[in-house]
């Protein structure tokens, strides 16, 4: 089982690896820059050989990079959507120049805009993004909760943008689990548990999901409540991640994004995946 955190690239990207090691991880995410600003400074070569270096040597891979927190895809404002498809295709070649193999995206809000232009702009902007980038990246689309205004909370709505991709052998699914209980899918029972994969195998195709997120819900099912808690401290329960864990989801590297808070440490986290998943 291939299972960890995202973790911090404090001081320098190069660190990212000995900080997941210390955390018992086999697999890590991280931002390639600071998540909280549009402009960032290129990456030393020599820093991105280190990094490289430390995965291969301490058997991490695959690495997943997370694009910052300020693009929005959909967005209708030209100067934000401008910046955001600009990050994109910055973000694919650092993840190209670190040997990250996948990098995550959320789909963005089309801020009142509908539907049908946040999907137009989604679209044309990650298909510039790719066309202007060297191969050896696959970019994963998250699920999303379902927010107002949000793009991406259903499969149907995943795989029309991905069969609208110019290249889609360039594009994957990223499962969050907190998302998609929010979203409406069901993950609490065996039964439950099924029937959410058969849907991602029918609609998408199951080879296409790359990366679970895994995380519990502070919200209910179908809230649209995008909150993440500790492994089963939330509304899926231990029950619900144990099924999780012994379907196939469970088969495909995940990552948490578990609170940090004075409950449960990330080590706590982790340990009490592997309980449940050998349970």
């Amino acid at each position: 089982m291939k299972v960890g955190f995202h973790v911090s690239i404090h001081g320098s990207v190069d660190n990212a690896p000995d900080n997941a090691l210390e955390l018992s991880c086999n697999t890590f995410q991280i931002f390639t820059r600071n998540p909280r600003q549009w402009k960032t400074a290129p990456i030393p070569q020599e820093v991105a050989e280190r990094f490289a270096n430390k995965v291969e040597k301490f058997d991490l891979q695959p690495v997943f990079a997370h694009m910052p927190y300020l693009p929005n895809l959909a967005s209708p404002n030209d100067d934000v959507y401008k910046k955001s498809v600009e990050t994109l295709t910055s973000e694919l070649q650092r993840c190209n120049q670190l040997k990250i193999p996948y990098l995550v995206t959320h789909l963005g809000s089309h801020v009142g805009s509908g539907m049908e232009a946040g999907f137009g702009r989604l679209i044309s902007g990650i298909n510039k993004a790719l066309n202007e980038t060297e191969q050896g990246v696959m970019l994963l689309l998250e699920n999303t909760a379902g927010t107002k205004n949000s793009m991406g909370s259903t499969f149907e709505d995943i795989q029309h943008i991905i069969e609208n991709i110019s290249e889609t052998d360039r594009v994957g699914i990223c499962f969050d689990t907190s998302h998609a209980f929010g979203a409406g899918y069901d993950l609490r029972t065996k039964d439950a548990v099924g029937k959410t994969v058969k849907d991602i195998d029918q609609i998408i195709g199951f080879s296409k999901l790359k990366l679970v997120h895994l995380n519990d819900s502070k919200g209910d099912l179908n809230s649209r409540i995008d909150r993440h808690e500790h492994i089963g401290l939330g509304k899926i329960g231990e029950e619900g991640f144990r099924h999780i864990l012994t379907s196939k989801l469970g088969q495909v590297p995940l990552i948490m994004e578990t609170p940090r808070d004075t409950r449960r440490n990330d080590v706590d986290n982790l340990l009490k995946v592997k309980e449940l998943a050998s349970s």
